[in-house]
């Protein structure tokens, strides 16, 4: 039997019982012991203020989700095969904030990749076809064909039913030299081509999958008209739209939905991490159709789905969503930081730093190579991330080409924390422009 040995690095004793190459941020990577809102705290209890995590979007130890969590398991937790209120209630309440038409029911899981996987199957069962489209950009999950939407892109035989095309964006078009109407027109294109080889493939069109806002594909700025017209190519090929609103979704755009922005037209809707604010929790909604269709025939049920705790829970997270108006706070903040990081791109000084894109509180910087604002430089976005965190601010690097510095701050996020995030970073640019 393995013994502990304590006096080791916590690293290294992460190493040795996680297995090389778990990930971890950062360069000296950090030990957080307490979160307290936006806050988090090392164990010598230096603050950082979190500007990544989309998980405790309504804070780090957030009492009302705490004392939900604490009622609820001290008094009843069990499998879905029994009635309970709660789930009922939170699948009903999920429902209703939909503006999308046929939003009626729901599957709940316990992570985005399993409602991910659900949404598939529904599509499958609801159209008969099996074949799927997402960008070549893209991440939805990592397991099964979950995890190949987005590694088809680069291992396409692995994957033989999903086709990928270009992501959509204004900045580096497909084509040179086409205005936005002649690029949303070139992407369109691209989708027409994917759902002709999905037929001639024999496999048809079961849907597209696609985050609303491109959150993976680093918040590119989508060619007018795009999602909207994607959405009705897709349904007159016979597929349906599958919305991923793990992280475009739950009030961060300044909405309760990203569709609702970009102009998405969704058949099936999935969501995840906000909705537990860290307890798991993730969610399938569709028209009744649609899913009483897929349970008849998959007879799909999860252990720990659907359970009271994460009715409790999903209730207490929603609650504090409305109460606290975080959806106007994630505008409002969101929009006012926008502004204020647009005013610090300067051509002279920092050519490096090109262009600050987002909604609400979802916001990337794009990182460059100076004197060329189409060449992504990865390394510069990845010492700023850890500049940044020296600095006691918590932010990462994503993108397609992992360039673009990843704001996402969880909903409580306030002006105040904005202001000294300004602060620091000024500090920060003025190292680099010295």
């Amino acid at each position: 039997m393995a013994t502990m040995d304590t006096a080791q690095p916590l690293g290294a004793r992460r190493e040795r019982a996680l297995g090389a190459g778990a990930p971890l941020f950062y360069r000296e990577p950090l030990h957080l012991v307490r979160g307290d809102g936006v806050q988090l705290f090392d164990p010598a209890g230096r603050r950082y203020i979190d500007m990544y995590n989309n998980v405790p979007c309504v804070g780090h130890a957030n009492p009302r989700v705490a004392e939900a969590m604490r009622a609820q398991q001290s008094t009843l937790n069990t499998h879905s095969r029994y009635l309970h209120e709660s789930i009922v209630e939170l699948a009903e309440r999920l429902t209703g904030l939909h503006s999308a038409p046929g939003m009626e029911s729901v599957s709940f899981a316990c992570s985005g990749t399993e409602a991910v996987d659900v949404a598939m199957q529904m599509a499958r069962v609801s159209t008969g076809n099996r074949g799927f489209i997402a960008t070549d950009a893209t991440y939805h999950g990592n397991i099964g064909e979950v995890g190949g939407l987005g590694q088809a892109a680069r291992n396409p035989e692995a994957f033989p039913a999903i086709r990928t095309v270009a992501f959509p964006q204004t900045l580096r078009p497909i084509e040179p030299g086409l205005t936005e109407a002649q690029l949303t027109d070139a992407h369109l294109a691209h989708l027409a081509e994917a759902i002709a080889s999905l037929n001639a493939a024999g496999h048809g069109v079961a849907g597209v999958v696609l985050c609303s806002i491109q959150a993976n594909e680093g918040l590119p700025n989508i060619p007018a008209g795009f999602m909207a017209r994607a959405s009705a190519m897709v349904k007159a090929a016979g597929g349906l739209v599958l919305a991923d609103e793990v992280q475009a979704g739950y009030g961060r755009p300044g909405r309760w939905w990203g569709y609702e922005i970009s102009g998405l037209e969704p058949d099936i809707v999935i969501t995840g991490k906000p909705m537990g604010n860290g307890l798991p929790l993730s969610a399938t909604t569709a028209s009744h159709e649609i899913v009483s269709g897929w349970r008849a025939q998959a007879r799909y049920f999860n252990t720990f789905a659907s359970s009271p705790l994460q009715g409790a829970v999903g209730l207490a997270v929603l609650d504090e969503i409305e109460e606290r108006k975080l959806i106007e706070n994630a505008e409002r903040v969101g929009a006012a930081l926008k502004a204020a990081l647009m005013e610090r791109i300067d051509p002279d000084r920092r050519p490096w730093m090109t262009e600050i894109r987002g909604i609400g509180l979802f916001i990337g910087i794009e990182i460059v190579e100076p004197g060329d604002m189409l060449e992504p430089d990865a390394d510069r976005a990845v010492d700023l991330v850890n500049r940044l965190k020296d600095a006691g601010f918590l932010t990462s690097n994503a993108g397609a080409r992992r360039n673009v510095v990843k704001i996402r701050p969880p909903l409580v996020f306030s002006d105040a924390n904005a202001d000294e995030f300004l602060t620091a970073f000024d500090r920060v640019l003025a190292d680099l422009d010295g």
